[in-house]
């Protein structure tokens, strides 16, 4: 299997980097698999889960909320606005990310910036609701 190099960013830090077989990713225009070979790309992402396949049998997930995707022809890079990794996610954790976004949505007077916040919020609130379910099956 061909691989590809893959950096998982975050503000706090680096999440992941190493040699992968592909990537998928919760982006805004939907979910999409990165492979080896891909064409050069930019994407915004949403929130959700990032899988990254680093062997035929083995992967890692991670939780994104917002952020980029830049692919091009050695390397594919998220630059995510908030990450975490998936087992660190609890509902306590996505009901706390979902107040910010309330109270930064209340506080806004910019239109552009309150439609940002506002799909931001409702990526959220939909991600918590994918979560509760895929933890209770």
């Amino acid at each position: 299997m061909a691989t590809f190099k893959f950096e998982l960013v975050s503000p706090e830090r680096m999440l992941f980097a190493g040699d992968v077989v592909s990537v998928i990713v919760p982006s805004v225009e939907g979910e999409m698999t990165v492979l080896a070979g891909h064409a050069p790309l930019v994407a915004t992402l949403k929130a959700g889960i990032v899988f990254v396949q680093t062997t035929g049998s083995n992967g890692k997930e991670f939780f994104v909320n917002g952020g980029l995707i830049e692919i091009n022809a050695s390397t594919t890079t998220i630059l995510a606005e908030q990450g975490r990794f998936l087992e660190d996610v609890n509902a306590a954790v996505l009901d706390q990310e979902i107040l910010t976004a309330e109270t930064k949505l209340a506080a806004t007077q910019v239109e552009d910036e309150k439609r940002r916040l506002h799909e931001a919020l409702v990526q959220l609130r939909e991600f918590k609701h994918v979560f509760e379910g895929r933890k209770a099956a």
